[in-house]
């Protein structure tokens, strides 16, 4: 296959790709930020362009978007040990040749990637095959991710300069693209649809499918924690006469999150504002912890808004202070003892982390139901208004959940207007919430408790 050779910096890397077998590339070089089908490249330590990076992760590029600055590529992505890969989209720092640069300032930051749930390894292959699919195998050849794009006429892959991977076909048409299946970070310009949703990470370091999603409906945008049922934790209901068939979505913007109701015809409804990005670089990432935070390239990435906080407070996400923990002003603590006996029911699960969570000194039995009682905790309420039962008293609140072995809680919630008294029934208990200066409601939570231990 020919390249085409636009500048001077395209000739010493073509020479030197020519001396480097370990990437095998039927493409143009890899700073092109289109190739063309077949096209195979391996994930190899000795490749060109394999980068590490300070804070412990490697890129092994292979489309680069641009030059000076930071800058859209996809390839292989690892993070620590390096003993598993993704095939991803991620920023980084390039210089006028489009060589990646500043491996102690600027680290990598994943926007996408095809294979969060199925990391492969070293010697891993990424083939744009002759029918026109995108296929990432592992080092033994079973298949971890494909755009399943077989027989439907692609021509090769290009990576936009907005970090959208798009495979078109001849007629330059979008057949896939990246922008369609976002795993937990959006860029500016690109929309999340109804039907998509933002998933975040288990942790920093663990890429995998964690428990916060982010999404829109024809109703508004909410924020969930995966439960039994999941829970919301942010709300921002839309709702207008206007009806139209077009689904809802929200757009990153300059400037802002929008929303565009499929209820609305007019300009979106700013959700979030946000600081311009002029001449810099953002992006957004749903996080490990439930928050939704925006970063900027300011010489280096620093996190220029937290938006979900703002509605939610440092004390509503689900697992600010762990399971069982209550947050009282961004501190944590253990449910106290029973007000009639003084025995203890729950304990730090580490005793210097509070953060962490609580944890039950004898852990609930469906067998010894006889033995069980509550520990109320007046003026604490939970993350979510989503009560699932109206206009019922508080005994029988606390006896159905008494009833049901799956029930660790129970929250009774009164209104003031308009009079209300609404219960929640958890089956899995996050973090609780001090509330005692709303005049407007009274919130108390009864947590289920054994009362002895079982032999």
């Amino acid at each position: 296959m020919a390249f085409n050779l636009v500048s001077t910096s395209l000739v010493f890397f073509f020479l030197f790709i020519l001396n480097t077998p370990s990437l095998i590339c039927t493409s143009q070089p890899f700073d092109y930020p289109t190739t063309k089908l077949p096209s195979t490249w391996i994930n190899d330590p000795s490749a060109p362009h394999s980068i590490q990076f300070d804070d412990g992760s490697t890129v092994r590029a292979i489309l680069l978007r641009g030059t000076l600055g930071q800058r859209f590529a996809c390839g292989f992505y690892c993070n620590g040990k390096c003993n598993s890969y993704l095939f991803s989209i991620f920023l980084v720092q390039t210089n006028s040749a489009s060589f990646i640069v500043s491996p102690s300032a600027s680290f990598p930051q994943v926007v996408w990637s095809a294979n969060r749930d199925h990391p492969v390894k070293i010697n891993a292959t990424l083939k744009l095959t002759s029918d026109g699919d995108l296929v990432l195998r592992d080092a033994d050849g079973t298949i971890a991710w494909s755009s399943g794009t077989a027989g439907k006429s692609v021509d090769g892959f290009n990576l936009t300069d907005t970090g959208n991977l798009v495979l078109f076909n001849k007629r330059k048409a979008v057949v896939w693209q990246s922008f369609d299946h976002p795993t937990d970070a959006l860029v500016p310009g690109q929309t999340l649809t109804e039907g998509q949703k933002l998933i975040s990470s288990v942790s920093k370091t663990n890429s995998r499918v964690g428990i916060y999603s982010f999404l829109v409906n024809d109703k508004g945008v909410f924020a969930y924690i995966q439960s039994n049922p999941s829970l919301d934790y942010y709300t921002n209901y839309v709702s207008t006469s206007y009806q139209s068939k077009k689904p809802s979505y929200v757009k990153f913007l300059n400037g802002s999150l929008g929303i565009y109701p499929h209820s609305w015809k007019q300009a979106p409804l700013e959700i979030f504002a946000l600081p311009p990005a002029i001449s810099s670089v953002q992006y957004m990432r749903l996080e490990f912890d439930g928050h939704l935070r925006v970063y900027e390239w300011k010489q280096k990435w620093e996190v220029i808004a937290d938006l979900l906080t703002g509605f939610s407070g440092q004390c509503g996400y689900p697992l600010v202070c762990g399971k069982y923990g209550i947050c009282s002003n961004k501190q944590c603590s253990c449910p106290g003892s029973s007000n009639t006996t003084g025995v203890g029911y729950f304990k730090p699960v580490q005793e210097k982390y509070h953060n962490l969570g609580c944890t039950e000194i004898t852990p609930l039995s469906c067998s010894a139901s006889k033995y069980q009682d509550f520990v109320e905790l007046k003026d604490v309420t939970y993350f979510t208004n989503n009560y699932t039962i109206n206009n019922i008293d508080l005994n029988k609140c606390k006896r159905v959940c008494s009833k049901d072995c799956s029930c660790k809680a129970a929250i009774f919630r009164t209104e003031m207007d308009p009079p209300t008294r609404n219960c929640l029934l958890l089956s899995e208990v996050f973090s609780l919430i001090v509330d005692s200066n709303d005049p407007e409601h009274n919130s108390v939570v009864y947590l289920k408790v054994q009362k002895k231990a079982i032999k």
